[in-house]
């Protein structure tokens, strides 16, 4: 169930430590590495966004009916630190021990990346980063009875406009293949999941975070972008 507090408590928790970090690693970032003809105005300027999307979730679709999604993930520099934005649908289907679960819904989640291989110009990166997730969704089961006097039948149970919110550590790679075209992948830490709108009953799963009784939950996603440039970089 929805905990406003403890989500409010974590999320201050992360945004500190996550704000002091970047403030240590550019204070004491090698004077050698800094070009001194940059300027700070045009240093901390976007050269680029990267759009792309899940490779594992397209697999996933394909493979059997259990799990349906895609994902479209993008991101944006400003130097060494990257504003990341996901997006993705997600639909669940499961067989229950007397009947069957299955949900729908959409996702995102949004943060930052620190970059840490400094003066590549290719701008690869090896990145820590943060992000905040949300989704919405409905959820449906289907249970099955068999009464000794009227037979077998069938009762449902629907809760729709659910929403439910998380936090992420992650970890990734980024490389240039070929001109525009980038590939990597992205490791996530999943915790605090929490969820509203839901009196007296509590999601079997979280599109976007995975199942709800797991206070914590790892993730993978094999990504391919398209980099699109806004300006050179010197």
């Amino acid at each position: 169930m929805f905990q406003p507090k403890r989500m409010q408590t974590i999320l201050k928790y992360f945004f500190s430590l996550w704000f002091l970090f970047i403030f240590l690693t550019s204070y004491g970032q090698d004077e050698k590495l800094v070009d001194p003809s940059d300027t700070i105005k045009n240093k901390y300027l976007p050269s680029a966004i990267r759009i792309g999307t899940d490779i594992i979730s397209i697999i996933k679709s394909q493979s059997g009916n259990r799990f349906d999604g895609w994902e479209i993930n993008a991101d944006i520099d400003f130097y060494r630190y990257y504003l990341a934005f996901d997006y993705g649908s997600w639909a669940r289907s499961e067989e229950l021990f007397n009947g069957t679960y299955q949900n729908e819904g959409k996702y995102f989640r949004i943060g930052t990346d620190i970059n840490f291989i400094l003066k590549d110009p290719d701008r690869n990166m090896l990145f820590l980063g943060f992000r905040y997730g949300q989704s919405n969704f409905d959820e449906t089961v289907n249970y099955f009875f068999t009464d000794p006097n009227f037979g077998d039948f069938q009762k449902s149970g629907t809760t729709s406009q659910i929403s439910g919110r998380w936090g992420e550590l992650t970890t990734g790679l980024r490389v240039k293949i070929w001109k525009g075209f980038w590939m990597g992948y992205t490791a996530r830490f999943k915790f605090a999941p929490s969820t509203s709108s839901t009196p007296g009953v509590i999601p079997f799963d979280i599109p976007g975070y995975g199942l709800t009784e797991k206070s914590t939950y790892w993730g993978l996603n094999y990504q391919v972008f398209w980099r699109v440039p806004f300006r050179k970089i010197n």
